[in-house]
């Protein structure tokens, strides 16, 4: 708040009407529009909308934008078929070309998840090989230390025993300090069997689970509005670009790259629900 107050106080709101024709030109309709200053290379900010025209009319009359909105020479717009596209779009745009005022979907290197396998508790990371390809991964977080985090609050909640998923070390096999304060059910004391711990983590857990990619490989998720038509090529949860026809879809290889968090979050829900059509490539 102080810091919008203190932006108001530098760069008084006025109307931006230089900006009014332009904003009412844009049409009715889903897609990402961007705002450019005096240099052409990078915009000032890009955004999304199902309908173009009133978004960013709103941004006009937002005094808290003052500063941006003073600094804007023109508007441009992509139209999108709907609002899956123009979120992927959106956020490949603001990766790609880091416009000055968006604070959100900036690309993080590398992601942690909680991994489980045979040995008990790991962290896997999207840098690694085959990242995209792993199951019985749990949560997408920006640091270990995140991962972590999550993990002692489920622990908290479920009575979890903190050695025994690795958060605690505890000398010459000693119960847990969990234990100690009655919030471990025992397994580091013998009082609950491991195979019983292990279930009820794997319980806790289920709330985060990142799903498992349901195909061999690509795949075209189509959106319509209209007469305009959208294929939006995806690779285990990784956006690779929109085409038009299957033919053009089809054509859209490209390396996917590491696991991107944003795109998982974007494609996941329309994948598994079905909402949309999905087409194998």
């Amino acid at each position: 708040m102080l810091f919008r107050r203190q932006e108001r106080e530098k760069f008084p709101y006025e109307y931006p009407i230089h900006l009014r024709e332009l904003a009412a030109e844009l049409p009715k309709a889903p897609g990402v529009y961007q705002f450019h200053g005096e240099e052409q290379s990078v915009p000032l900010y890009i955004g999304k909308s199902v309908d173009l025209r009133t978004r960013v009319l709103s941004h006009l009359r937002e005094p808290g934008e003052a500063r941006m909105l003073s600094q804007t020479r023109r508007i441009t717009h992509v139209r999108t078929a709907g609002d899956l596209g123009a979120q992927l779009l959106e956020a490949h745009q603001i990766k790609t070309l880091q416009p000055l005022y968006n604070k959100k979907l900036r690309r993080t290197h590398r992601i942690c998840s909680i991994a489980l396998d045979l040995g008990g508790v790991r962290y896997a990371f999207s840098n690694e090989p085959n990242f995209r390809l792993r199951t019985n991964l749990y949560g997408l977080f920006g640091s270990k230390m995140a991962a972590m985090d999550k993990l002692r609050a489920l622990a908290d909640e479920h009575e979890l025993c903190c050695a025994r998923i690795g958060l605690e070390r505890t000398p010459g096999g000693r119960p847990c300090f969990r234990h100690s304060i009655g919030r471990c059910r025992g397994a580091c004391a013998g009082k609950e069997a491991g195979r019983d711990h292990d279930e009820r983590l794997l319980t806790a857990l289920r709330g985060i689970e990142v799903a498992k990619w349901p195909y061999q490989g690509r795949v075209a998720i189509e959106e319509r509005d209209g007469k305009l038509r959208q294929l939006h090529v995806i690779d285990h949860w990784n956006y690779l670009g929109s085409a038009e026809s299957l033919r053009e879809a089809r054509r859209i290889k490209g390396d996917s790259g590491q696991f991107d968090r944003d795109d998982y979050y974007i494609v996941a829900r329309p994948i598994l629900s079905g909402e949309l059509r999905v087409r194998e490539l």
